[in-house]
């Protein structure tokens, strides 16, 4: 696992694209800072300017740097759900332009899987995820199913955990306002 995240720290460094194991489905990432990286998953993805990413970060503690006011709740609703969970937080900061939503939202996961958890905080800095597949195709919940085309798009496949059979489904989405309150987008 270590050697596959010191090549993936490489490609993350020189700006590049990576396809990789998520707590969720395997992904499509990038360097969540870097405006050029995330302009080049936007183009891989076909996806222009319709639908925001999601930036993946490895502690709860990293939470402040990308978002200027955590509601105090943020704490306890992470703790309250089992699965993973993605939540959109409005006033995000310190991320690529391209990655913050039009009104200034930006959607954050915390991972507790290994690899991508050991990933990020090595690179010290949030990661892009997005689905490997191309907008508009169905979510691939297992590595053979990820088109060719697409494998051959991106800087990085990442080989460690390939042969899970386990299947995967996206993540629980949740905007959580300002004032504390907040809604299931999807469950």
């Amino acid at each position: 696992m270590q050697d596959e995240i010191k090549k993936s720290l490489q490609v993350l460094h020189e700006g590049g694209t990576l396809i990789y194991p998520t707590d969720t489905v395997w992904g499509i990432g990038c360097d969540a800072t870097n405006y050029l990286a995330v302009d080049k998953i936007h183009r891989i993805k076909r996806r222009y300017g319709t639908k925001s990413l999601i930036v993946l970060i490895d502690s709860f503690d990293s939470l402040a740097l990308y978002v200027k006011n955590v509601p105090e709740i943020t704490f306890d609703l992470l703790q309250s759900i089992n699965n993973p969970v993605t939540i959109i937080y409005s006033n995000a900061r310190n991320l690529a332009p391209n990655v913050i939503a039009k009104d200034g939202t930006i959607a954050i996961r915390i991972v507790k899987e290994k690899f991508c958890n050991s990933l990020i905080s090595q690179f010290g800095r949030p990661i892009v995820s997005t689905s490997a597949n191309f907008t508009s195709e169905p979510t691939p919940t297992l590595f053979n199913q990820i088109s060719e085309e697409l494998k051959s798009q991106v800087d990085y496949v990442v080989s460690y955990n390939q042969d899970s059979f386990i299947l995967s489904k996206p993540s629980t989405i949740i905007r959580l306002f300002e004032n504390g309150l907040y809604s299931i987008i999807r469950e």
